[in-house]
This record gives structure tokens, C-alpha cells and sequence, in this order.
């Protein structure tokens, strides 16, 4: 068991970007996983800190990335959910567990769609094989939280597009089995209504 100091001190040479003190720690045996209260491992705390060659470090060093805090965080979904692209893209590199999910049961393309993440969406479906229909514990897909969930401008259309491009199905209802293009409506996203009817949606 490793004392509460030094798990503490380990945790903010991650939040400081501190390499040597990491290495220093990791040296002296440290476990490059070992968890705080909240269950964040110096990998995230570093991520978390935009500390990205820390995070980079780590990653070589061989901490587990797929790790999830308490609140489901791990690297890889903080960034899709903060619009982190860079983050992402080190994530995506080092072979993160990409159907890992949300505690809203998402995966990590879900919240990116919902919060207009144009350039994070575009990097999950043009480089992984993440799933774009993926429904989350409200019954959603990532298509339906991009219309439901946000304003309806051209950052959501643009994403609406995105993931029609890549395989969204433009039928799959929610929980109550409206389709998005009723969503849509209800909402008053004309151009939304516009997409979905060239892509085949009735």
C-alpha cells in the first residue's frame, strides 16, 4: 500500500506537467496507476490539466488509458466531452478502448455531437470504428443528441452531415420511437429537416 503523501505527490507532478518527479516516482516503485479518492489515475489528472507530454510520458511509461474515474472520465472521454483534439488524437494513438462509456451510457462520439465538436466527431469517424448509431441510456444516438441537444447552427448541421456520411441511421428512433426528423421539427431546425430529407428520412 503506498503512503497517501506520496500518491499525492505523484498526482501533482501530473497536474503540474512535472516529468521528472513523475519519472522520479515511478523509479522508486510507485504503481503508474494507483488511484486517488475520486479514482483518477495520474494519466487522466495530467489530461485533465492539459499537461499533454506528461500525459505522452505516462502513455510510454505504460499507464492503463482506459482507467475510468468515478464519474466514468478517462482520458479519451474527457476529451471528446471538453473538445480536446489533441488529447483525442493521443488517445486514439494509444489504442484507447474507444466503446467505453459516458455515465449518460454514451460512447465518445455521443457528447461530442451534442456539444458541437465538429473537429472531434470528424476525427473519431474518419480514424476509428466507433459506433455511429450507438444508443445511450436515454435512447439516443449521437444523430438524435445533435439535434435535440444544442442550437441547430451550423456546427450541429455540420455534424449531422458528418455522421450521415459515415453510417448514422437517419430511422432509429428514440425511447418514445419519434424519428430525428420529427425532432427536427418540434424544434424548428428547418435546414436540420433539410439534411434528413436528402438522406432519405420520411
Amino acid at each position: 500500500m503506498t503512503d497517501k503523501s506520496v500518491v499525492q505527490a505523484f498526482h501533482d507532478a501530473a497536474a503540474q506537467g512535472n516529468i521528472d518527479s513523475l519519472k522520479q516516482h515511478l523509479e522508486q516503485g510507485i504503481d503508474i496507476n494507483v488511484r486517488n479518492r475520486q479514482k483518477r489515475t495520474a494519466i487522466l489528472i495530467a489530461a485533465m490539466n492539459d499537461q499533454y507530454e506528461a500525459v505522452q510520458f505516462l502513455v510510454d511509461a505504460g499507464a492503463n488509458v482506459d482507467l475510468q474515474d468515478e464519474t466514468c472520465f478517462n482520458p479519451f472521454l474527457y476529451g471528446c466531452i471538453n473538445n480536446k483534439l489533441e488529447l483525442v488524437k493521443m488517445m486514439i494513438q494509444a489504442n484507447t478502448d474507444i466503446d467505453l462509456l459516458t455515465r449518460f451510457g454514451g460512447v465518445g462520439i455521443t457528447p461530442a455531437s451534442e456539444k458541437g465538436h465538429v473537429e472531434i466527431v470528424h476525427e473519431l469517424l474518419t480514424t476509428t470504428e466507433i459506433n455511429v448509431n450507438h444508443t445511450n441510456i436515454c435512447g439516443w444516438t449521437p444523430l438524435i443528441e445533435a439535434i435535440i441537444l444544442n442550437d441547430g447552427g451550423e456546427r450541429q448541421q455540420t455534424i449531422i452531415k458528418l455522421l450521415i456520411e459515415h453510417g448514422a441511421n437517419v430511422h432509429m428512433v428514440d425511447k418514445h420511437g419519434v424519428p430525428p426528423i420529427e425532432l427536427a421539427r418540434r424544434k424548428g431546425y428547418t435546414e436540420i429537416e433539410k439534411i434528413l430529407l436528402e438522406a432519405g428520412a420520411k
